[in-house]
């Protein structure tokens, strides 16, 4: 597999350029620019360089679209409810164009990569001034400076799988923060777009994501997520010799006192590797999200998933066994085309097995442009959601019963947030990634603290700071 191509420093150089060609043209007119985000936090963090570019350029943020002279949505296209949504914001926004003439609409994301979803802008959409795909996000300030120049649309989808360091970012204040290691993917799950919309696999020089990860630290962030569609595929196209426990042990030895978390893992290529890692590292929590799909052989087949669900029950023993106390998430596809009711009571049966502490589950929605849109479905979506449902409850025993273990445990914790409720006013995370709303004197936003679980609910814990 070739090396990744990483964009060279002279074309870095003009998007830099482009970014002071910018701020001349808007400089007497402060400007203000409001994003939103949907989908995966890899989007979260692609719109933390856009706003980077846009703060560089000198505008400043808001969270309200009326008062914006750039709006910006970051689209996902993993599922038609996402691309539905992204559809109906950008249509309302058509009044406001008709209002502000001079207000710029810009779409990017995987929803941008579809040459479908373009066709359809540009035709039903023409309050949308600018789009540009996953490929483009680095020519952004370029971009942009030919819609304020050239005063037309500028559609641009095009671009190479390569990576951009040093772009400026502005990210989100709070304890927490993304670092993407890697993008794309090459496993072409049948039920998928990121392969065709994000492009094949290509991770990050381990010495620039060892930088970045300083950064953070430097600036105060205490929970870092290093993100990729698959991280257990980290570093099989560097030619450096590391991988992604390799990874792990080397950002593991920055100084400083945070937590590593990851995702999203592929059990295909897990490892006792990989546990092992993140058993010896301390700042690696012991958190594992792991999307096992389906029980079912069968249907993981159908899927393209090339992992068993022997396997994977294998894998779930291994990391316990090294790590008692980790806590474990999943995602599960429910639905999916051919799916029987002996495959779905395999899906039932691993669940009430591994005993996850939290799933993600989805009804399957169809894709266009992945070979599982046109495979035959005959179950019909009311039994879908019979299934669904049926789901949902066992998984909602098990977790009622995990969370009341945790009654009367001691737990660092990290807060991050303010509550709604007055008894326990701030939000924080256990190291396996549990809600907790805690109370108790001196509590800071950002600061780990020791506390003792007081009483459980089925979706949060409630704590006393010691």
């Amino acid at each position: 597999m070739p090396a990744p191509v990483t964009v060279s420093k002279e074309q870095l150089d003009k998007q830099f350029t482009y970014i002071d060609a910018v701020a001349g043209l808007i400089r007497d007119k402060r400007p203000r620019a409001y994003t939103h985000t949907f989908g995966c936090q890899q989007n979260e963090a692609d719109t933390e360089r856009i706003r980077g570019m846009l703060h560089e350029m000198g505008y400043e943020m808001t969270n309200n679209a009326d008062e914006a002279d750039f709006i910006l949505f970051n689209t996902c296209a993993v599922r038609e409810h996402a691309e539905d949504r992204a559809f109906g914001n950008i249509g309302a926004l058509s009044h406001l164009k008709k209002r502000r003439p001079e207000v710029i609409i810009a779409l990017c994301g995987c929803m941008a990569q579809q040459e479908k979803n373009v066709e359809k802008i540009k035709k039903s959409y023409p309050q949308v001034s600018l789009l540009f795909g996953t490929h483009a996000l680095w020519r952004f300030p370029s971009l942009l400076y030919r819609v304020l120049t050239e005063k037309k649309r500028v559609f641009d989808i095009g671009g190479e799988d390569d990576i951009a360091e040093g772009l400026p970012v502005l990210r989100a204040r709070g304890a927490k923060a993304w670092l993407s290691i890697m993008y794309g993917c090459n496993n072409f799950c049948t039920y998928c777009i990121v392969p065709y919309v994000r492009g094949r696999e290509r991770s990050r020089r381990p010495e620039e994501i060892e930088r970045e990860l300083r950064e953070l630290i430097a600036a105060g962030y205490k929970e870092i997520t290093l993100l990729g569609q698959n991280v257990n595929s980290y570093g099989k196209d560097l030619g450096l010799n590391i991988d992604f426990a390799g990874l792990l042990r080397r950002l593991n030895a920055v100084p400083g006192d945070f937590w590593l978390r990851f995702m999203t893992s592929h059990p295909k290529d897990a490892s006792p590797r990989l546990f092992d890692a993140m058993a010896d590292c301390e700042k690696v929590a012991k958190q594992l999200h792991l999307p096992f799909q389906s029980g079912s052989n069968e249907i993981l087949r159908r899927m393209n998933r090339h992992y068993t669900a022997e396997s994977y029950r294998t894998l779930i023993q291994d990391a316990r066994q090294k790590m008692p106390d980790i806590t474990l998430s999943s995602d599960i596809i429910v639905g999916f085309p051919g799916e029987t009711e002996q495959d779905f009571a395999q899906t039932l049966a691993l669940v009430d097995e591994v005993r996850f502490d939290l799933l993600f589950t989805f009804l399957y929605s169809p894709r266009s442009g992945t070979p599982a849109a046109s495979y035959e479905d005959p179950v019909t979506p009311e039994e879908k959601q019979r299934r669904f449902e049926r789901l949902l409850r066992v998984q909602d025993e098990i977790v009622a019963e995990r969370q009341a273990a945790y009654q009367g445990k001691r737990l660092r914790l990290l807060v991050d947030g303010m509550a709604k409720g007055p008894d326990y006013p701030y939000t924080a995370r256990t190291e396996g990634n549990l809600l907790v709303c805690v109370c108790g004197d001196g509590i800071q936003t950002g600061e780990f603290i020791q506390a003792e679980i007081e009483k459980t609910t089925l979706r949060c814990l409630f704590a006393r700071k010691l």
